[in-house]
């Protein structure tokens, strides 16, 4: 921290004491810190400016680590809401201090050991305790005994899935389906796999909440409303979330 006062033009005939009640407004702990300073400074090659980037640099990572990350989206099975190239922004406190991820919400995990060695985007379609059908008379998906009309966000032309599921989501597991569902690769794939294609909730990264690049496709992802909507089953709670998150 940078405690030096700017100079000022004043009077030379002003009294010795003028000077001294502006001459140190700092105590003991300022000049302690301005002395570190000056010595990081002094250490680093650059100065000021190197220590002032290092600083810089920390921070970001520190950001990255822990609060938000940006990711690439490396494949379609997200559109048209996630185009390959897009960049988002990932909440990684949306799930942190007792929240859960909550059905509708896109969200960002760690597939090792259940979808592949890499992180994979898609959608919640069902939470821990919850009932997920493919498909109702309707042709939609059914979560707890209500029909999920998914036709807001899923890829035109495609169907709520072309494969027929019957699955109770295990405690801390999630349901998670592409919205081009017939481009994506999904819990639907890993039915017959070691934890039948859910993801346990603690390898969930974080919650992608806003498309930031390109520019003209910057918008925040928001919770579908049909979701919302679906019925919690009985004997169990609704996930919940930290106040002033969005979904």
């Amino acid at each position: 921290m940078d405690t030096e006062a700017q100079p000022t033009e004043r009077d030379r005939s002003s009294r010795p004491c003028d000077a001294e009640e502006i001459s140190d407004t700092g105590g003991p702990e300022d000049r302690s810190r301005f002395a570190l300073v000056s010595r990081a400074a002094a250490w680093l090659p650059g100065g000021r400016i190197a220590l002032t980037l290092l600083l810089c640099l920390l921070f970001l990572l520190l950001l990255s680590n822990f609060v938000v990350q940006p990711f690439q989206i490396p494949s379609g099975s997200m559109e048209n809401g996630l185009r390959i190239g897009d960049r988002v922004l990932v909440n990684k406190l949306a799930y942190r201090f007792g929240a859960e991820p909550r059905r509708g919400d896109v969200v960002v995990f760690d597939g090792t050991g259940y979808f592949g060695d890499a992180d994979y985007v898609k959608r919640v379609v069902g939470v821990g305790g919850d009932h997920v059908v493919c498909c109702d008379k309707e042709g939609w998906i059914e979560v707890n005994g209500r029909s999920v009309d998914e036709s807001t966000f899923l890829y035109p032309g495609d169907s709520p899935s072309t494969v027929p599921f019957d699955v109770v989501v295990p405690r801390s597991g999630l349901f998670v389906l592409g919205d081009h569902r017939s481009r994506s690769s999904d819990s639907r794939d890993h039915l017959g796999s070691p934890g039948g294609g859910m993801i346990p909730v603690d390898d969930v990264i974080g919650r992608a909440d806003w498309v930031l690049w390109p520019a003209g496709h910057f918008t925040r992802l928001d919770r579908p409303a049909s979701y919302a909507r679906v019925p919690a089953v009985e004997g169990a709670s609704e996930p919940t979330t930290r106040a002033g998150a969005h979904g």
